[in-house]
C-alpha cells in the first residue's frame, strides 16, 4: 500500500514539474531568442550595441523591480494562482513584442514581458522547494532547468528559422503566443492547490520581508546568485553578434550553434542534478564554476575559426553556465526556511535579473566596434566573467549544509481537477 502511495506521489510530482518546465521553456525562448536576433534587430531598428544592450537589460531591470515588490506579498497567496497570473501576464507581454514596430515600443514591450516573465523562474523554484524533499530536489531542479536546453535546441533555432524565413525579427515572438496559451491551460488543469505554507506565513507582509532579509545566510545566498549570473550576462547577450561579425560564422549557421549547445545541456542538466544529490553539491559547484568561466573567456577570444570549433566552445560555455546554476540554486533552495521560500525566491529572482541587467549594461559600455564593424574589447568582458566565476566558489562555501524541512510543510500533491471531482 505504501509503495502504491509513493508511486502516486511521485507521478503527481512529475506532473507539477512538467507544467513548470513547459512554462519556463516558453519564458526562456522569449528571453534568449532576443540575443541571437541581435544582428537582425540592430539592422532593422538602426541601433548600435549599447542600445541593443538596453533591449536586453530593460527586461531584466523590469523583472528585478517587480520581483522586489512582489516579494512583499508572494507568500500570502496560493502558489498555483500566483503561477497562473504570472503566465498570463507573460503571454500578453510576448504578444506585445510581436506587435512592436519601433525601438521605443520594443523597449516598452520588453519591460512588460520582464515584469511577469522575470517572476516565473523564482516562483517555479519555490514550488519545487515546497513539493520535492531535499534528497530529490537536485534532480528536480536539473530537470526543470533542462527547459533551457530545450529552448536552445527547439525554441531558439525555430525562432531563428522563422526570422530568416519571413525576414522579420517579430516572427519568433508571434510563434511564442501559442505555447504560452498551452502552458496556461496546462497549469489550470494539472497544477494542484499549493497553499500549505499559508498556515505558517507571517500575516504582515513587511514583517515577512524583513524576516527574509534578516538572516545572514539569505544575504550570502543573494550574493552568490548575483556572482553566478553577472558574468554570464556580460558575455551571452553579445555572443551571437561576436560569432557573426568577428568569427565570421554565417548568420544562418547560428541555428547549429544553439542546437548543439542545447543538445549538450539537455543531456548534462539532469545528470548534473543527480550528481549533486549523490556526491555533494559544493564540490561539484567548485568544479563547474571555474570551468564555466574558462569557457566564457575562450568564447570571447575566439579568432576566425571553422564552424565546428565555434560550436564546441559555445556548447562548453552553455554546459558550464547551466550546470553551475543548477547546483547553486539547489544549494540555495536547501538553506531556505519554507516559511520564507516564496519571498526569498522572488527576491532571488529580482537579484538575478538585476545582476543580468547590470552585466549586460556594463558589457555594453566595454564592448565597442572598430572601423570595420568588428566588436572590440570582448576579451575584457570574458576576463571579468572568469574572475566572477572563481569568486563564486568561495561565496558558495557557507551554503554547504541544507536546512531540514519539516514534514508538515511538504505539500500534499492533490491534483486540482481531482479536488473538483471530490467536491462534486
Amino acid at each position: 500500500m505504501s509503495n502504491s502511495l509513493g508511486s502516486n506521489q511521485r507521478f503527481r510530482e512529475r506532473l507539477v514539474l512538467l507544467v513548470l518546465a513547459a512554462a519556463q521553456f516558453t519564458n526562456l525562448v522569449d528571453f534568449v531568442v532576443v540575443m541571437p536576433l541581435g544582428p537582425r534587430i540592430m539592422r532593422s531598428l538602426a541601433i548600435g550595441p549599447q542600445q541593443f544592450s538596453f533591449i536586453v537589460s530593460s527586461y531584466t531591470f523590469s523583472a528585478s523591480l517587480v520581483a522586489v515588490l512582489t516579494s512583499l506579498v508572494i507568500d500570502r497567496f496560493d502558489r498555483r494562482w500566483s503561477f497562473l497570473v504570472v503566465v498570463s501576464g507573460f503571454t500578453l507581454g510576448t504578444i506585445s513584442c510581436a506587435l512592436a514596430d519601433s525601438y521605443t515600443l520594443l523597449l516598452a514591450a520588453r519591460v512588460i514581458t520582464g515584469a511577469f516573465g522575470g517572476l516565473l523562474g523564482g516562483l517555479a523554484l519555490t514550488i519545487i522547494g515546497d513539493v520535492f524533499p531535499d534528497e530529490r530536489r537536485g534532480a528536480a531542479t536539473g530537470t526543470f532547468m533542462g527547459a533551457f536546453s530545450l529552448a536552445s535546441i527547439v525554441g531558439v533555432p525555430l525562432g531563428l528559422m522563422l526570422a530568416n524565413q519571413f525576414d522579420d525579427w517579430h516572427a519568433p515572438f508571434g510563434m511564442l503566443a501559442l505555447p504560452g496559451v498551452v502552458s496556461l491551460a496546462a497549469g489550470v488543469w494539472l497544477l494542484p492547490r499549493l497553499d500549505a505554507h499559508l498556515a505558517v506565513v507571517r500575516p504582515n507582509p513587511l514583517a515577512n520581508f524583513a524576516a527574509t532579509l534578516a538572516r545572514p545566510i539569505h544575504i550570502w545566498a543573494f550574493v552568490l546568485v548575483a556572482s553566478v549570473v553577472v558574468g554570464g550576462f556580460m558575455v551571452v547577450p553579445y555572443l551571437a553578434s561576436y560569432l557573426v561579425i568577428n568569427v565570421k560564422i554565417d548568420e544562418s549557421q547560428l541555428f547549429w550553434v544553439y542546437v548543439a549547445g542545447g543538445g549538450a545541456t539537455l543531456f548534462t542538466s539532469p545528470l548534473i542534478g543527480r550528481l549533486a544529490d549523490r556526491f555533494g553539491r559544493y564540490m561539484l559547484f567548485a568544479c563547474l564554476a571555474p570551468a564555466g568561466g574558462v569557457m566564457m573567456f575562450a568564447a570571447t577570444t575566439l579568432p576566425v575559426v571553422p564552424l565546428g570549433v565555434a560550436v564546441a566552445v559555445t556548447a562548453g560555455l552553455m554546459i558550464g553556465n547551466t550546470g553551475r546554476m543548477i547546483v547553486a540554486m539547489t544549494m540555495v533552495n536547501a538553506r531556505i526556511d519554507p516559511r520564507h521560500r516564496g519571498s526569498f525566491m522572488t527576491l532571488s529572482s529580482a537579484i538575478q535579473h538585476l545582476a543580468a541587467g547590470c552585466g549586460a549594461s556594463a558589457a555594453g559600455l566595454i564592448v565597442g566596434s572598430d572601423a570595420t564593424g568588428s566588436l572590440t574589447n570582448f576579451q575584457i568582458v570574458g576576463a571579468i566573467a572568469l574572475a566572477a566565476s572563481v569568486v563564486s566558489v568561495a561565496l558558495a562555501a557557507p551554503l554547504r549544509r541544507p536546512v531540514a524541512q519539516p514534514a508538515a510543510l511538504r505539500l500534499p500533491i492533490a491534483l486540482a481537477h481531482d479536488e473538483c471531482c471530490d467536491a462534486a
